[in-house]
């Protein structure tokens, strides 16, 4: 059982997709867990090792033979090529846009370039000036600047750095009008969080472990408090379970805190894991400056707060789904807080309440039908809601990065059409084209057609599907076809334009199946996909996966399956469940191994989502998730991907690992299960190039299994 084995290379012996095929071995030991008198084996159970030496080969005889096997197929590097020359044509993107100090921060990347930069204006109308180029900071490291922080006077900057899509940062100050770095270097941290009125002092997030890869990383987490050239070690902890025991904090609880700069007299902090409902509290800046807060209860979880929340003169404002599955606006005294008999600000509506967010004067609340978009503008003052007339249809978002002003930008885009960025002035409503939106086009794609329906699933509720396709399609199910889904964490699956879709210009039809877990239809939607009734995640994938057969698009031959991250489940179950409906599937950084997910880095903040083995009804939900318990031998199953990131903090590679050994060791189809390891990756990678081909080697897998003319191997 603990005998060593060699890795060696399999290869096609020919080039047919039918061909036989043989992977690596993989040995098994005799591993089993046994939850409220079941036991369920685990023979693939030592490759959760991943410091052991043995494993970590065992990963890198998996990587080569899948990059070696993708190498062979000349329509990859040519997509690769394709998708760089149509993101190139995109003159700059923008993102995380912050105004403080009289100052507009944000992020910019070249289409030429693999990473954004920081750059700020004086003003929102003044030169454009770079900040920091995260390629500078070390050598043969691929840096991002994953979040910043800037003073409330502008003048100093907090940045996390993160490396090769670990997502855990290092921070660093730059002071903005030398641009330098100061001494402060903190690691490793979520990111910080806000910084206090004196401008001197910010608070962050740190922890009780600095290895990233322990059990403990995600739990014990501090808001922690450091001034400006003081030794780190002396932060004091603002709140954690430790620091404030009288509050109840478990574990698992991460708490986050922030100055509500409309309402400087009150710090806010939240208590977070998964779970959608929101525990608040709020204490004294004052009391913050001396780092012994006093922190007391704005809601707790049973008050159903959820999607964000705000102050304004002393008034708490929040969506609640209680009494409203598609949410609606409430308000309470923030003195004296009572959710359950708060005033209706505005009511719910037939679209769902996606967010809001505030300006100076107004509360901006985004809808969503699941596609079309809509913005409301409550006026705080009067209390009236009207609705904004936006420039074009589409789904819609918003930021007003300047909290002492209504100048807000706002986002619309669609599955055929690029985001356009408009100027709000939120006073009159008016829309002007932003200095920020990059006008683009991208030849080919007017000829792409979005189809909005609806299909029954297994017990006839309606699941709504995205088809994205070339006009004038044959419907005579010849087209290879990806199906992609999500379904967790009441997440909607929104309308996004993305290059990626070239494929659909080849005759590739693209299609998004809106499960159940999702929150396109508000939080029964979410609830009905979730712990005991996650099965209808996959079931529904599969019911649209049926009708896409059914109606012409694709046939069994033809289609391919797909889901990232807690997706993963839902790939994982769909082609456990009905393995003769799907050529293929790539399960891209998945949860596969939903029994054992609590016992990863982070495991335990997920258990609100999808339960813990610590509970009977819960243990049962994780094993019908769980797609490695599923794997039956001597199955016919498609052609699979396995895609892990080996510095992935959310999903540990031994998922996706051990569901490719699995299905290696089962299947009968002679149809490829390889495991495709992004060692220069994590969960994903801001990092264009690295994305490009990341995703180019999924979509090469799945066009090669379903037949595409383009992608067969020489």
């Amino acid at each position: 059982m603990t005998a060593r084995i060699a890795f060696g290379v399999a290869f096609l012996i020919s080039v047919p997709a039918s061909a036989q095929w043989k992977a690596p071995p993989t040995r098994t030991v005799d591993a089993t867990d046994t939850y409220f008198g079941k036991t369920y084996k685990d023979p693939f159970r030592w490759l959760e090792n991943l410091a052991d030496a043995e494993v970590q080969a065992w990963f890198k005889s998996q990587a080569k033979l899948t990059d070696q096997t993708l190498a062979n197929i000349p329509g990859r590097d040519k997509l690769v090529e394709e998708w760089t020359k149509l993101d190139k044509l995109r003159p700059a993107s923008y993102n995380s846009f912050t105004f403080e100090g009289g100052r507009l921060f944000y992020r910019k990347r070249l289409g030429s370039e693999s990473t954004y930069k920081l750059y700020y204006r004086d003003g929102w109308k003044g030169a454009e000036k770079l900040l920091f180029d995260p390629a500078s900071y070390k050598p043969k490291v691929t840096t991002v600047v994953n979040s910043f922080a800037p003073s409330l006077d502008g003048k100093h900057v907090v940045l996390a750095l993160t490396a090769e899509g670990a997502e855990w940062s290092e921070l660093r100050v730059i002071d903005v009008s030398q641009r330098n770095l100061l001494v402060e270097s903190i690691y490793p941290s979520y990111g910080p969080m806000s910084w206090e009125p004196d401008n001197v002092t910010f608070l962050y997030d740190g922890g009780t472990t600095t290895d990233t890869k322990s059990s403990e990383i995600e739990l014990h987490r501090q808001v922690r408090v450091h001034k400006l050239g003081t030794n780190v070690s002396t932060d004091k902890d603002l709140l954690s379970d430790k620091s404030h025991p009288e509050l109840g904090i478990v574990a698992r609880e991460i708490p986050g805190a922030y100055l509500d700069e409309d309402n400087p007299d009150y710090v806010v902090a939240s208590l977070g894991t998964v779970q959608s409902e929101q525990r608040i509290l709020v204490a004294s800046t004052a009391d913050v400056k001396t780092g012994k807060a006093t922190w007391r209860h704005v809601s707790e979880l049973d008050d159903g707060l959820v999607r964000g929340f705000a102050i304004d003169r002393k008034q708490a404002y929040a969506l609640t789904h209680v009494g409203a599955p598609r949410y609606k606006l409430v308000r309470t005294s923030l003195d004296k807080p009572d959710w359950k008999h708060a005033e209706v600000v505005v009511p719910e509506a037939k679209d769902v309440v996606e967010y809001f967010t505030r300006s100076k004067s107004y509360l901006f609340l985004v809808y969503s039908t699941g596609v079309v978009g809509r913005i409301a503008k409550l006026d705080l003052a009067s209390g009236h809601t009207t609705d904004l007339a936006l420039p074009t249809a589409g789904r819609a978002g918003i930021t007003c990065p300047d909290s002492q002003s209504d100048h807000c930008l706002v986002f619309v885009t669609s599955w055929t059409q690029p985001s356009i960025t408009y100027d709000l002035d939120g006073s009159t409503g008016a829309f002007t084209k932003s200095v920020f939106s990059t006008d683009v086009v991208y030849p080919g794609f007017d000829a792409l057609v979005a189809e909005e329906v609806e299909v029954p699933s297994h017990d006839g509720v309606m699941v709504p599907v995205s088809i994205i396709h070339k006009k004038g399609m044959k419907m005579d199910g010849s087209a290879s076809t990806i199906l992609e889904g999500y379904g967790a964490y009441g997440i909607s699956y929104e309308p996004s334009f993305s290059t990626f879709r070239s494929l659909a210009l080849r005759g590739v039809v693209f299609a998004i199946a809106h499960v159940r877990g999702g929150g396109e239809k508000g939080e029964g939607w979410y609830k009905a996909g979730y712990k005991t009734t996650k099965s209808n995640t996959w079931l529904d994938f599969i019911a649209v996966a049926q009708y896409l057969v059914k109606h012409g698009y694709t046939s069994p031959a033809k289609l391919a399956g797909t889901g990232t991250s807690a997706g993963g489940i839902l790939i994982s179950r769909a082609i456990t469940t009905r393995p003769d409906l799907f050529a293929a599937a790539v399960t891209n950084v998945g949860c596969a191994n939903a029994m054992r997910m609590e016992f990863s880095p982070n495991g335990p903040v997920n258990t609100p989502e999808f339960g813990t083995v610590k509970d009977a009804k819960e243990a049962a939900a994780l094993y019908e998730m769980d797609g490695v318990q599923h794997v039956q031998a001597a199955t016919k199953y498609p052609a699979m991907m396995s895609v892990a990131g080996w510095n992935d903090p959310r999903v540990a590679p031994w998922e996706p690992g051990k569901f490719a050994a699995a299905l290696q060791a089962a299947s009968t189809s002679g149809k490829p299960v390889l495991l495709k390891v992004n060692y220069d990756n994590g969960h994903f990678t801001e990092d264009r190039d690295v994305t490009i081909k990341n995703f180019a080697d999924q979509y090469t897998f799945m066009m090669w299994q379903t037949g595409h003319p383009d992608f067969q191997p020489r």
